[in-house]
């Protein structure tokens, strides 16, 4: 795919809206884009988005998780303001006085998230963490009756009101490249691919809480490799260590071989192999990662149906968890291409 039409891939994705376990609206974006080029698509019990190009007896799965992080309505009091939890992984003063969305049942409802301000906290507010309990959204309504009006509930998900702007050269910033990114990159790969074998190309729900979706999905799929595509932290901005991030943007997807020392995911020596000898023969630019990182889905597959071999392939993203993340578009474009040739090839696994 061309960087232009990347770009506006993503553009879509990030702009779309979907916390875990409400991803429906970006599964409707993913199936219009991936049905012209798969021989069926379904959606399982647990919402995960199945799309499957038919082949041979050896099967590979290529997972994206859809959803992103976001928070959900836990009250209202008495004044009308919305009291909330998290749903997945914030760093709480990234949400200070950002605007918000509430996906309510008569429509979208927009909000501040507010808190004390600073003119009137003490010595002792001051030091103390941002806690999401000192944090509400103000929708400008003054009453739980008024709130209830809008169409808003309890449980009702709220997402970031933030959307996708192109930044210098082929970097471009956003909301939800965690994992769109990630979708992108599955969505570009089943455009180009050509093989025999038979491909899953699914889009799993429920990563931000659990790696659940694709947990269940590989159970029922059952196929013989994975690779799961996600976003993983380069050390190239300040205050990074190189040595806790040694990869960066623009050099490439990253083939992560290790995802978390201690308790982690470690990548199947031979789907490694198989993914760099890849880009090598296609003169693809790739990089490898030994982390200590957080998990993605190809951790939660690599425990089902005995052991399923799999390994991530992410794109180095910049301020992950917040709705201000970057990447650089050649390194999606560049991931495209990795999973469209090795797919086309069969990993040696004996």
């Amino acid at each position: 795919m061309e960087i232009a039409e990347i770009s506006a891939l993503l553009q879509k994705l990030s702009n779309a809206h979907g916390i875990s376990g409400f991803e429906s609206s970006v599964a409707k974006i993913i199936r219009d884009e991936v049905a012209p080029y798969v021989d069926e698509i379904k959606t399982d019990k647990m919402g995960n988005l199945v799309a499957v190009k038919k082949g041979d007896d050896f099967s590979i799965m290529l997972a994206a998780h859809m959803d992103e992080i976001g928070l959900m309505v836990q009250y209202v009091d008495e004044h009308g303001f919305i009291r909330f939890i998290a749903v997945g992984g914030w760093f709480n003063p990234v949400l200070v006085s950002q605007r918000v969305l509430l996906h309510g049942e008569k429509g979208i409802v927009p909000g501040v998230l507010g808190m004390k301000p600073p003119h009137v906290m003490s010595d002792e507010d001051r030091k103390k963490p941002v806690s999401l309990a000192d944090m509400f959204i103000d929708v400008g309504a003054t009453s739980p009756e008024e709130v209830e009006a809008l169409g808003i509930e309890i449980g009702t998900p709220i997402t970031i009101d933030r959307e996708f702007v192109p930044l210098a050269g082929t970097c471009v910033t956003g909301k939800a490249f965690d994992n769109r990114a990630g979708c992108a990159m599955l969505i570009g790969a089943l455009r180009e691919m050509q093989t025999k074998h038979t491909v899953y190309a699914v889009f799993t729900v429920q990563e931000e809480v659990g790696l659940k979706g694709a947990k269940t999905s590989s159970f029922a799929l059952n196929p013989d490799v994975a690779i799961a595509t996600d976003v993983t932290i380069p050390g190239d901005s300040p205050g990074i260590e190189r040595r806790k991030a040694p990869v960066f943007m623009g050099k490439g997807p990253v083939v992560v071989a290790v995802s978390a020392s201690g308790r982690g995911h470690i990548a199947d020596p031979r789907i490694v192999s198989w993914l760099t000898k890849t880009a090598k023969k296609f003169d693809i630019p790739v990089q490898v990662e030994i982390g200590d990182g957080g998990n993605t889905d190809a951790s939660a597959i690599n425990f089902e149906r005995g052991g399923i071999p799999s390994v991530p392939v992410s794109v180095p993203a910049r301020y992950i968890h917040s709705p201000v993340e970057v990447i650089d578009l050649k390194d999606v474009q560049a991931g495209i291409a990795l999973l469209a040739k090795a797919v086309g090839t069969k990993p040696k696994l004996n």
